[in-house]
């Protein structure tokens, strides 16, 4: 298993966009991964878009970044209540301080837009949000998948086997 050992951080609030929380979970508890579903409490369940359910194991604010080896934010709407909270947005700075893996797929730049972490960073994201990525700083690109150093982004779920193949590959390289 390529991950073997390594530590995942995925945060979550409802609704997330399904597949592009569950399908990143599943590929990379497959090569050997720990992922953690962190959300603002623990043993709660969160609700999906479409009604998928997940249930978190940790919180916000008991998670040590320095204990992971990525971070992962989902699409869908929950990207607008995750950046709200500042111990979310202190784990992405984190993660892009020390160089360590970050994936954002569809609505998740926004969460890297608030944490304030896309000043001159090649990424793409669902089209509906390019113009913030900009406004940001990011550099927008529509392609399936950009990686740009340690932070990888995708636009929507047809894109999710191109997403996690760059960010396992990524993960790979950082060990």
């Amino acid at each position: 298993m390529r991950l073997e050992g390594k530590r995942i951080i995925q945060v979550v609030s409802n609704d997330f966009e399904d597949l592009e929380l569950w399908y990143p979970v599943h590929r990379l508890r497959e090569e050997g991964a720990i992922v953690d579903i962190v959300g603002e409490k623990a043993d709660e369940t969160y609700i999906g878009k479409y009604g998928v359910p997940i249930k978190s194991n940790k919180t916000f604010d008991e998670i040590n970044p320095s204990e992971y080896d990525a971070i992962l934010v989902p699409g869908g709407w929950s990207p607008d209540l995750l950046r709200r909270f500042d111990s979310v947005l202190n784990m992405v700075r984190h993660f892009d301080q020390n160089k360590q893996p970050i994936g954002q797929i569809c609505h998740a730049g926004w969460v890297l837009i608030s944490a304030g972490i896309l000043k001159g960073v090649n990424v793409t994201s669902t089209p509906g949000i390019k113009d913030d990525m900009t406004n940001a700083g990011a550099i927008w690109h529509d392609e399936a998948v950009v990686v740009d150093g340690h932070i990888v982004s995708s636009r929507r779920p047809p894109d999710l086997p191109d997403y996690m193949r760059a960010f396992i590959q990524v993960m790979e390289e950082q060990a």
